[in-house]
């Protein structure tokens, strides 16, 4: 059995523990349930947004301060429901891997569905705010009046914006931009998603508009995603270039320089793990849990932001090295 989910892994190298001890485990049965009945993963990953973004409507009403116990059993299906779509997130991809079902809407897709998840999440933890705030005013000794409880909700909500579509999103899209560049190089391009900008503009721009409305929206979604990656990564980008340039290729990289690259990016990988989901999401469960919801957005605001910022900085000094060491092997050095 563990050989087998091991199997269904993207790598040794991008499992995170609590992956490989539950979400792996529990993804892989239902990846064999799934396959057993002919469902393809990109509609396990819609399920998986479905379910995720359900779990908005409880967490909305957990307040057990002002609820009792019906909200603590709000909170804990909450919980359960945003457990239960990261199974389904991890069974997916899984599943694409055990039947060789792998699209270009499934990686679309699949990069969307944390997004499709916390948006309505956040909007939720909002209005919980807006409905349980009398704690929270009693500490900062503002006067429980309607006019401050809009007035607070509508800053908890520009703050709620800020850590999801700034914090949130471009933390998980650095985090899984470097992942896909640790894969590439330890199993090349068909054992990494890896994707640029200009392929998927030259990809959308071939695509007729008529009948393929839909489509397109999702690649111009994908376009902008990709550029905004490389946009955060010079030095990535400017290593890329100098082993085009050197090798006339990067098919033609060595095997050498791929082990290297391994060697120094594997202690990143854990920062990209911390900074997806299961770390985010036991720090959402736990402010929920204990009634003070909104600290999760200052933790995802200061935490998540200055572990992502010293994780670009490790892989950005990592690859302006590498780009030395090309250009002048007997002088750069790799710290």
């Amino acid at each position: 059995m563990n050989q087998q989910v091991q199997k269904t892994y993207k790598s040794n190298d991008t499992e995170e523990w609590l992956d490989r001890v539950w979400t792996r485990p529990i993804g892989y049965l239902w990846a064999k349930f799934f396959e057993r009945l002919g469902v393809h993963p990109n509609v396990v990953t819609v399920l998986s947004m479905i379910i995720g973004a359900s779990a908005a409507i409880f967490f909305a009403h957990g307040s057990y301060r002002t609820e009792g116990t019906t909200g603590l059993v709000y909170n804990i299906i909450g919980v359960l429901l945003l457990a239960w779509a990261n199974f389904y997130d991890s069974a997916d991809g899984q599943l694409a891997r055990m039947t060789g079902k792998k699209t270009q809407l499934g990686r679309i897709l699949d990069g969307a569905a944390s997004d499709v998840w916390f948006i309505p999440i956040y909007c939720a933890l909002t209005w919980r705010f807006y409905l349980h705030h009398t704690m929270e005013f009693q500490w900062l000794g503002i006067a429980d009046t309607s006019q401050n409880a809009i007035l607070g909700a509508i800053c908890m909500f520009i703050i709620a914006l800020y850590s999801g579509f700034h914090c949130h999103a471009g933390q998980c899209a650095l985090a899984d931009y470097y992942r896909q560049i640790h894969l590439y190089f330890l199993n090349g391009k068909a054992g990494s998603e890896l994707d640029n900008s200009a392929q998927q503009q030259q990809l959308y721009d071939e695509t007729p508009w008529t009948g393929n409305v839909l489509w397109k929206t999702f690649l111009k979604t994908y376009v902008n995603y990709t550029k905004n990656q490389e946009r955060r990564t010079p030095h990535f980008q400017q290593l890329m270039q100098c082993l085009h340039d050197k090798y006339g290729g990067v098919e033609n990289i060595p095997q050498s320089f791929r082990e290297e690259f391994r060697r120094f990016s594997l202690p990143i990988m854990p920062m990209t793990n911390i900074l997806t989901f299961n770390t985010r999401a036991i720090a959402l469960y736990l402010f929920c849990l204990l009634d003070i919801p909104w600290i999760y957005f200052i933790f995802e605001i200061v935490v998540m932001s200055a572990l992502c910022g010293y994780m670009r900085h490790k892989h950005e000094a990592l690859c302006g090295q590498l780009s030395q060491r090309i250009h002048n092997p007997e002088h750069a050095t790799i710290s």
